[in-house]
This record gives C-alpha cells, structure tokens and sequence, in this order.
C-alpha cells in the first residue's frame, strides 16, 4: 500500500441546496487509526460514504489505497471494509452461520469458511455465543460480529461509522481494545465518533468536523495544547460544576481567573486545576468555528 492510506483533497458534497461537505482536505498514513470527530450534523457520514464509493462527490479528489473513488472504484472496493452505525446482522442466523454465509459469499471455499469463521470466532469473543442466534447478542456482541464480518477477508482499509453508538462503557472499551489489536495487524482504521474520550483513547490522529469543514487536526496532545496550560473547574458545594475556565498554565493567568471567581462565586466555591481534556477542545473548536461562520 501507498504510505497514505487515504487522501482527500478539497472535497465538496452538496444535496440539493444543502452544503455538506465545503472543502476537505486530509490525509491518513497507512496503518494508522484516524478519527474524525463531530456532532451530528458536520458531514462525518457523508464523507465515509465518498471514501467507500457508496457517495459520489461533487468536487475535489479523493484516493483509498492508492485508488481514485471515482476512477477506479472496483480496485477501492477490494481495498476496503465498511460498518456502519448499526449492526448489520442476520438475526435469524447464529454467529458462526453469519459468519460463514459472508465468507462464502465473499468467494471463499467452505473447507476456508470454517477456517476463518473459527479464527473471527476467537479473534472477537465469540466462540462461547458461536451458536446462538444473533438476536439472542447483547449490543456489544452484535457490535463484534458485525465488525468480524466486516473483516471476512483481509483488506487493508477499514471504515467504522460511529462504531460503539448506543453500546455501555464495558462494551465500548471492549471494542476498543479490538480496533487498536486490528492496527497491530497493520489495517488502516477511520473511524468516525460523537465520543471525545474514544478519539482520545483510539487514535493516531484527530481530525474535528463542524459546519461541513475541517476546523482542526492533530494528535490528541497537539489539539489540547491549543487550548490553554490548565483549566480551572469550579464547583459548588454541592460538587456541581459551575464554571470552567482555560488558562495559559502562568501564575498570572490562573491569578486572574481565581481573582474574578473570589467576587463572583461563594466562597465554599471549590477549585480544581487540570490538564485539557478533549471536551475543552471540542467546545473550544466548535465554539470558534460558529463566531466565525456567523461573521463570514
């Protein structure tokens, strides 16, 4: 594969007079996991629809693996996986007979089926749940066989639309602990997500989407550091959050902000000092992409 798994450049996708996607431009070294973070909204699942030809584009070029989307769209097709927002399973089916029907249908021979159907069985903790029909999963069972099917063969791109939506903190983290075993495998993950905490936790690089453009992108330690040294949280006595203020991390700058809390806030106000999370950076993005939009 090419050292860029994915390039885009000057990308633009309308529907009707609506403008989804206004100029994008990025890049996704191979054997990386990339995250494009956003609300709903911002274009996310539009613009992994054009990277896996299932979305014409309207301006712009795009390559996956080397290939145009447009161009060449069948050698994009066997270079790539794709899962969706919601497991698309057939519940009448158990685990294992998903499993092989896909890998028959993928063209491989049934003594080859087997073989790969035990090997995403074990890959993704299924072998116990390998009997039970797939309405019978829990939403992170689902969530894996969804994403094992997606890997019947091996391509070396993959695409997961907002994967752990709807799933618990267990089996959200479970799930992350498999994308990041399928990076060590040397596949390209983009992934796109509403959770901050999963592109902290997952990716090599962040990109945040908003109004249908790239507003930034980095790693997760390159976009904290934009928005400040330290944050103050104040809480009341309560242990509520009332107040969250980033700072530059100098004595003056926090001398300041506690100054102004001393006369506006209770003095029972409690104070607590820590690094930028990814929330502060979203907010901080997105807050400066609106003001700006609005005065454009």
């Amino acid at each position: 594969m090419n050292q860029n798994a994915i390039e885009v450049k000057g990308l633009v996708k309308s529907f009707g007079k609506a403008a989804i996607l206004k100029g994008v431009n990025l890049t996704v070294p191979s054997g990386t996991i990339f995250a494009l973070l956003g609300p709903n909204g911002a274009g996310k699942t539009t613009l992994i629809h054009i990277l896996s030809t299932l979305t014409k584009l309207d301006e712009g070029s795009v390559k996956v693996a080397g290939f145009d989307v447009e161009s060449e769209q069948k050698e994009v097709k066997r270079s790539i996986s794709l899962t969706g927002q919601f497991a698309a399973v057939d519940e009448l089916l158990t685990g294992a007979e998903n499993l092989r029907m896909m890998c028959r249908l993928s063209g491989l021979s049934t003594d080859d089926a087997n073989s790969r159907t035990r090997e995403l069985l074990r890959q993704f903790d299924l072998e116990d749940a390998a009997d039970k029909r797939a309405k019978a999963y829990s939403g992170g069972m689902r969530r894996r066989l969804d994403l094992a099917i997606s890997l019947v063969t091996h391509r070396p791109v993959l695409f997961l639309d907002e994967p752990t939506t709807g799933l618990d903190t267990i089996s959200r983290r479970t799930l992350w602990e498999m994308i990041l075993g399928l990076k060590q495998q040397g596949i390209t993950v983009f992934l796109t997500t509403q959770y901050l905490e999963e592109a902290d936790e997952l990716a090599d690089e962040i990109a945040v989407i908003h109004g249908g453009r790239i507003v930034a992108s980095g790693t997760a330690d390159e976009l904290k550091s934009r928005v400040g040294g330290e944050v103050i949280e104040l809480r009341n006595s309560q242990d509520e959050l009332i107040g969250t203020y980033p700072t530059s991390g100098g004595l003056a700058d926090v001398r300041q902000v506690l100054n102004s809390a001393a006369h506006a806030f209770h003095p029972d106000t409690k104070i607590t000092i820590r690094k930028p999370s990814m929330d502060d950076v979203f907010l901080a993005l997105t807050s400066t992409a609106t003001k700006e939009a609005s005065i454009s």
